[in-house]
């Protein structure tokens, strides 16, 4: 009787391979009970063989284990496992089975799916867009405003100390100014 390696990929029934529940762990940097817990709670059910009763082991695909570093960076970025499973079901909830097809990205609170740069979705608000700014294409429009403006040289040195005279039309300057006087 040939007994299969406790580590390292084995086949499933269809031919394909897996990994143990040991070797995912050692691979994703998890306990064994986290990934069982896991498996359980389905937020990450093995694709090529999932435990059937007593002895019989999970074998996870490669993007199984994909999807397992994924939530475990989430975790390590303090995104709360609820909050990851709710990100992950609305993804599911969309038809999206493949999680390691996507692009999530987190703010250590929630979970966006980045679709494209113009793109991004609150996966925890039900799929609402979210607007982003990049900073790179504000700093070139703004360049290109300024081209066609005027601009002032900027006043010689001042004493230390010395503030410069409100300009008439900026209140909160003159404000502060009768504030310094006193």
């Amino acid at each position: 009787m040939h007994e299969q390696p406790l580590e390292g990929p084995l086949v499933g029934e269809d031919g394909e391979v897996g990994y143990r529940g040991v070797t995912a762990c050692q691979a994703v940097g998890i306990s064994y009970r986290q990934l069982d817990y896991w498996a359980r709670t389905t937020l990450v059910v093995p694709s090529v063989r999932d435990a059937s009763g007593s002895g019989t082991q999970r074998l996870y695909s490669f993007r199984d284990l994909v999807v397992l570093k994924v939530v475990k960076r989430l975790l390590d970025a303090g995104v709360s496992l609820q909050n990851i499973r709710r990100a992950i079901e609305t993804l599911r909830s969309r038809g999206v089975d493949d999680l390691a097809e996507i692009t999530l990205i987190s703010d250590g609170t929630t979970v966006y799916e980045c679709r494209s740069p113009e793109e991004v979705v609150d996966l925890l608000q039900g799929g609402q867009g979210v607007f982003g700014i990049a900073i790179g294409g504000a700093f070139k429009e703004i360049q290109g405003s300024l081209s066609h403006l005027p601009s002032e040289p900027a006043a010689g040195p001042q004493p230390v100390g010395a503030a410069a005279a409100p300009d008439e039309n900026d209140e909160l300057a003159a404000r502060r100014a009768r504030r310094r006087a006193g």
